[in-house]
């Protein structure tokens, strides 16, 4: 299983890959199962959320951060405040 990679991404990189063309989505303080069909790339606008593979150790990000999910994983999502991010699929 691959795991989740949190980054610190610079002004450069974001415009690289075209973070602020890329949808939003929003939810409020919940924990949820969810599991990833594709990988996803997100850029978290505002939040704190820790996410945990089945079998796996809690990833913890918030915002600022670009989270890569890889395809395949099962996960539970902890977010402990509300959580606005920009996301692309694939």
């Amino acid at each position: 299983m691959s795991k989740i990679i949190v980054e610190k991404p610079n002004q450069e990189k974001l415009l690289a890959l075209g973070v602020s063309r890329w949808p939003t989505w929003s939810k409020e303080v919940s924990q949820f199962p969810w599991s990833f069909g594709t990988q996803e790339i997100a850029y978290i606008l505002e939040g704190e959320v820790t996410v945990t593979p089945n079998g796996g150790e809690p990833v913890s990000f918030a915002a600022g951060d670009l989270v890569t999910f890889p395809a395949g994983m099962a996960c539970t999502w902890n977010i402990k405040q509300a959580l606005r991010k920009h996301y692309k699929l694939g």
